[in-house]
């Protein structure tokens, strides 16, 4: 190596020397603030790693709750196209029952008869003894009934119920994704603020700087506990 590097690298290591030992060195209140700056790099390092994985989880949650909207959505959509077909069905052949009735086709009339869904087939019964052919009074059909019901309107309420709820949940799930996405942004802002008063030699610039920072760090934290976690 040569001479005048040595020399170089001697005068560096000399000067760094100096500075360690020398008057250059940090006074005891400048280490507290260092010290107090280190602390709070590391919670804020740690505020901001919970909440952005509370925030990714949330968003995975709210995803998964829309998922399972979506999927009861569907099955709803099933069942009430399978229930109406079902009564227009049960329809079309009380129209075809009353024809016979009145034509007085006994067999078609008791075939017709038979062919009534289960569910159908009780109101029927009950329509049928109030005499509805030649009481003016009596119902329309089967299906005004106090007796009719439609297993397959009643499974298309409830996942309407579930549909909606899991809606809801999703939405629920997102927002509070979000507040933790306010968390971190929170949080990049104690941390701009402490980088930015290191860069100040005025020890109250940088205390004041710091004493901010801390303010937000507070804010972000009692925003970060009022969350829900999971």
């Amino acid at each position: 190596m040569p001479e005048g590097a040595n020399v170089e690298i001697a005068h560096h290591l000399h000067e760094q020397s100096g500075h360690a030992g020398g008057s250059n060195d940090p006074t005891r209140p400048e280490r507290f603030l260092e010290i107090g700056e280190a602390i709070l790099l590391a919670i804020v390092a740690i505020a901001t790693a919970w909440s952005g994985y509370q925030s990714a989880r949330w968003d995975g949650l709210s995803a998964e709750r829309y998922a399972e909207a979506s999927k009861y959505r569907v099955e709803q959509d099933l069942a009430a196209t399978e229930a109406g077909q079902q009564l227009l069905f049960d329809t079309s052949t009380l129209n075809s029952w009353l024809l016979a009735k009145t034509s007085g086709d006994q067999e078609a009339t008791a075939l017709f008869r038979r062919r009534f869904t289960d569910n159908y087939e009780v109101a029927f019964e009950d329509w049928l003894a109030l005499d509805p052919l030649h009481d003016p009074d009596a119902p329309p059909g089967p299906m005004f009934m106090p007796s009719y019901t439609s297993p397959l309107d009643e499974k298309a309420a409830e996942l309407d119920r579930q549909a909606s709820e899991a809606f809801e949940a999703g939405a629920s799930s997102r927002e509070t994704g979000e507040g933790f996405v306010r968390v971190t942004v929170i949080m990049a802002m104690v941390l701009f603020l402490i980088a930015i008063s290191q860069r100040f030699d005025v020890k109250k610039a940088r205390i004041g700087l710091i004493v901010v920072a801390l303010v937000f760090l507070v804010f972000g934290l009692s925003l970060l506990g009022s969350y829900p976690q999971i």
